[in-house]
């Protein structure tokens, strides 16, 4: 008995001497301007994975046992600059840092990554912001990443080589990115950045809490109207890059009783050009966002987002226009009654609509449910001097204009000089035409309606090519403590898409109508109703009028499932975490249009279809349903040698199903799918060691990345046949590898000095599949009809020796592999900042054309046999394959030299930064501004090489040409010296 009560009194005393010698960090957080408590604060003990927010109070405690010795605690939270405080944790002692502050962050920087983008990435109709992907990592706090998002992405620099479709953007959990590139389309929520500061961002494969994820990161913005500090802002910018204005008001209720809280934002922005020449912007964006919490464990968020926007496009030009008329230059406007009227213009108009319902199921395990419906168009507007009129007499039609474009080959001083002896006539013609570039050089819209009235009939027109897309999203997404440091993170998800692609009359230009075939295409006389020549052979000879579908008209409906799973690990001296990822996609096409290239094969005319490997070719209705099964998995692992010396690795394997874009040859014509297509497989590795202590923090990056069977599309008119082509290159194998550093030291409590650095080499590892595919490419073959062998033309496709292009070894273009920066950032006590980077950039690359490095670049066509035309076709010998005819004066050592890899000059740019703020009673009053490009530095962002005359001997005369190439490269030229200007009033 007595031993019994001295073993329950000894249990009391320990019970009692445990909870004296409790070890507790705990403390407060404030505003540090008005010294009023900040809830939500997020305070976490670096280095480990102990985390935990303030109240309603500013307050906060960690629950959990805190490591001993010197630890540093990040305080962050939206709108704030994160600080970090050290401490000392002793054992059975409380460590109490009540009274820390937060300062409020002024600087707006996450429009800075929009506005520096230049809008050469508006040369692609696939999208916007083609592959810059500092979007993504606008809510990194990683040394390195904020200065490749704020400062490295004017340049087009991509981390690790890797553009947009390599990342994820979502909101509140909802996948974004386009199926029909698997890019995100930032216009759909431009202008709303007020209500997007909550983001969440993961790097490379690393672990997620709502989806697998992809290469380049994961971006989830928070749009939960609880999850807003009260209050509101009302802010005007001004800049020179891409609008020239901004208004912008948004105003937060916080919770309200009744568990009610909502949103608002309103945007305008405005210019009627940036940096570049006649790039007008025009857009406007309504938010509204509204939550209620139905008691403690469920919340319903409705969220509406309408970001209309309407931009001027501009494109690459070559070397002789760019010293003609300087990187400015735009060739798409020209002035109309006084005023500037850009011919390319792109407008996005894609609402989307969103509700996500918040179940907190126990206090360990939260779901996340989710259903967004987004509708609307992308439409981007060009020139068709397409038209023409019928011949009764001939039973044909005639037509078609010469290319307004100013830049036109033919309107430049190179064109007149292209004879290997030019004449004094010649070099007068190049004079006049030089002189006439640099006095005029524009897009002369009184023609154009003043050609249209001679001929009675709309010779030329506006039309827009429109992607009208209607995309319901569902997902589920699990979130569970299966223990103290086991965590499961699960997503089931689901996007079907009807996606509506057709041209679209937007001006007839003064005429009054259009006639809808091709007045290119040749055809036999008595078959004009019936012939190539129609867009749809089941409505021939239509006259079209403004607002009309014409040319092309088909829809792409997809379905993708998926399902991820991660279990998260969490142990005192090592973190790690697996993942895996199983998805199912399927496309399909279905033209309304019967093209008369592509029409239903009738086979007692002799009329084949067939193209080889792929079955019967047409246009009209349902394609062959491409399905897609990928998996993945994933894995990585945080291990703390102390406190403040980390080491991570992270490792990715899985397959990825190609995009819609990607997966038919020619969608506008007809069904026609890859040959050969298949998913592409992705390995990825990383490892890094991350130093942090009070007034340091660094990490060192290596990185591998391996790409196998990617594919590629590109489309171009060919020099010698004038043919619009389809280039298709499969079997696309990469190597991405290379290293990247950021680091910082907090000086003093006021300056904090800054460096970044990115080495890296993306090259192809494998000479790529190439094949070439038009409407009227064939072959002649004897087949039989009735019984009787009989020759007809039977599609092909076109290949040039072993069916491969030389690309191995040669680099994948995408801004610079190389970028350095130093800096430094100075914030006073008396709430104004300035801060200055310069950033160093090498080793750019241009596009490698690949028809050039194929055998084609040998072959002498004058030497192919001439065969006879079967229905106006292009008749291709050797069933579609060129191999042979090589030029008699080839030379090795002088091909090897015209097939160099272009690399662009290295160049410095200086970026300055600022900005102060005033408390006026209970109002706020700052000014945020940026000069991008200080000392006006000219550099090249990106290239191509033009796919014209690209053969040996052309290359030659190209390169001897007094005037310079008739088709030579073309380049993207960055922005000089401009601005960005924020003012606010907060309150």
């Amino acid at each position: 008995m007595k031993k019994s009560l001295l073993i329950f009194l000894l249990g009391i005393f320990s019970a009692f001497t445990t909870f004296a010698q409790e070890t507790i960090v705990k403390g407060s957080v404030l505003d540090g301007t008005t010294g009023e408590p900040i809830p939500g604060v997020t305070i976490t003990i670096e280095g480990t994975s102990i985390v935990t927010t303030t109240n309603s109070n500013g307050e906060f405690q960690f629950e959990t046992i805190v490591p001993l010795g010197e630890q540093v605690l990040k305080i962050e939270s939206t709108d704030y600059v994160t600080k970090r405080y050290p401490i000392v944790v002793n054992e059975g002692q409380t460590v109490d840092i009540s009274g820390m502050t937060l300062d409020y962050d002024s600087s707006d920087k996450k429009d800075l990554f929009i506005i520096s983008i230049s809008d050469d990435n508006l040369n692609s109709e696939d999208d916007g912001l083609t592959d810059n992907v500092s979007g993504l990592l606008q809510s990194s706090r990683d040394v390195f990443l904020n200065a490749a998002a704020f400062d490295f992405s004017a340049t087009f620099f991509r981390p690790r080589g890797l553009d947009n479709a390599n990342g994820k953007v979502l909101i509140n959990g909802v996948e974004m990115n386009k199926q029909f590139n698997g890019r995100p389309q930032w216009g759909n929520w431009g202008g709303i950045n007020d209500l997007q500061r909550n983001q969440e961002f993961t790097m490379g494969m690393s672990a997620n809490d709502y989806t697998f994820g992809d290469l380049a990161g994961t971006n989830n913005i928070i749009m939960r109207a609880s999850k807003y500090r009260e209050g509101g802002r009302v802010s005007y910018a001004s800049a020179n890059r891409s609008y020239t204005g901004r208004v912008m008001a948004s105003y937060n209720s916080g919770v309200l009783e009744g568990g009610w809280a909502f949103s608002v934002l309103a945007s305008r922005r405005y210019g009627d050009e940036g940096f570049v020449d006649g790039t007008l912007y025009d857009s406007n964006s309504i938010v509204a966002v509204v939550e209620k919490q139905l008691g403690d464990k469920h919340s319903l968020n409705f969220t509406s987002i309408y970001a209309q926007n309407r931009r001027g496009r501009s494109t690459a030009i070559t070397e002789e226009v760019y010293n003609l008329k300087g990187r400015e230059y735009n060739p798409f406007w020209g002035e109309q009654n006084g005023e500037i009227r850009n011919s390319r213009i792109r407008e996005i108009n894609e609402p989307i609509l969103m509700l996500n319902h918040y179940w907190e199921i126990t206090p360990k395990v939260r779901l996340n449910t989710n259903i967004a419906y987004q509708f609307g168009e992308i439409a981007n507007s060009r020139i068709d001097n397409n038209g023409s009129r019928l011949d009764a007499i001939n039973d044909g039609q005639y037509g078609g204009a010469r290319n307004p474009t100013p830049e036109y080959y033919q309107n430049l001083p190179s064109y007149h000089l292209d004879d290997p002896n030019p004449t004094a006539y010649d070099y007068q013609l190049a004079y006049i035409a030089q002189q006439e570039f640099i006095n005029d050089g524009q897009l002369d819209w009184n023609t154009l309606y003043g050609a249209n009235a001679i001929n009675g009939y709309s010779v030329y027109a506006l039309q827009s090519d429109v992607i009208e897309d209607k995309q319901l999203s569902f997902n589920s997404i699990l979130d569970a403590d299966l223990a103290d440091n086991i965590r499961l993170n699960a997503n089931f998800s689901y996007r079907t898409l009807n996606s509506q692609n057709y041209a679209r009359i937007d001006d007839l230009l003064g005429g009054s109508g259009y006639l809808d075939i091709d007045a290119f295409a040749e055809q036999q006389a008595g078959q004009q109703s019936v012939g190539q020549a129609q867009s749809d052979i089941r409505n021939p000879n239509r006259i079209v009028t403004e607002g009309d579908r014409y040319k092309y008209n088909y829809d792409i409906n997809s379905d993708v499932a998926s399902g991820f799973a991660q279990f998260q690990f969490k142990y005192d001296k090592i973190d790690f975490y697996v993942g895996a990822n199983i998805s199912q996609t399927t496309y399909q096409r279905d033209g309304k249009y019967e093209n008369g290239f592509f029409k239903d094969p009738n086979p007692a005319l002799g009329e084949t279809g067939f193209l080889d490997g792929f079955g019967d070719i047409t246009s009209y209705g349902e394609s062959e349903k491409l399905e897609f099964s990928n998996y993945g998995v994933k894995a990585g692992f945080t291990y703390k040698i102390t406190g403040k010396h980390l080491i991570d690795v992270n490792g990715s394997y899985f397959t990825k199903a190609p995009s819609i874009r990607n997966s038919f040859g020619n969608a506008r014509q007809s069904n026609q799918i890859v040959l050969g297509l298949e998913s592409e497989t992705i390995q990825s590795f990383d490892a890094s060691y991350i130093y942090r202590s009070p007034t340091v923090k660094a990490r060192l990056t290596g990185f591998y990345s391996g790409f196998q069977d990617g594919t590629d599309i590109g489309f171009f008119f060919t020099e010698n046949s004038s043919n619009f082509v389809q280039e298709v290159q499969t079997n696309i194998d990469r190597r991405h590898i290379g290293a990247e550093l950021g680091i910082e030291a907090q000086v003093t409590p006021t300056i904090k000095l800054k460096a970044a650095a990115s080495i890296g080499q993306y090259t192809f590892t494998n000479n790529p599949d190439l094949y070439y595919t038009a409407a009227d490419f064939s072959t002649i073959r004897t087949l039989p009809l009735n019984g009787i062998p009989t020759e007809v033309a039977q599609k092909t496709v076109l290949t040039y020796g072993d069916g491969t292009t030389a690309l191995k070894d040669l680099h994948v273009s995408g801004g610079p592999e190389r970028a350095f920066q130093i800096g430094f950032e100075y914030r006073d006590p008396d709430f104004w900042n300035i801060g200055v980077t310069s950033n160093f950039f090498s080793h750019a690359y241009v596009d490698a054309s690949a028809l050039k490095r194929s055998a084609s670049f040998t072959q002498d066509v004058d030497l192919l046999p001439t065969l006879p035309g079967v229905n106006g076709g292009v008749d291709i010998p050797n069933n579609g394959n060129f191999s042979g005819y090589t030029f008699n004066d080839y030379d090795e050592e002088v091909a090897k030299e015209l097939l160099k890899q272009e690399q662009f000059d290295s160049y410095m740019l200086v970026n300055v930064i600022g900005g102060k703020s005033w408390k006026v009673g209970d109002y706020f009053v700052g000014f945020f501004a940026t000069i991008n490009n200080v000392f006006n530095q000219e550099y090249r962002t990106g290239g191509f090489e033009q796919s014209r005359r690209v053969d040996y001997r052309s290359q030659i005369e190209e390169q001897n040409n007094d005037g310079g190439p008739v088709f030579g490269n073309r380049y993207f030229f960055g922005n000089g010296t401009t601005y960005y200007l924020n003012v606010y009033l907060r309150f």
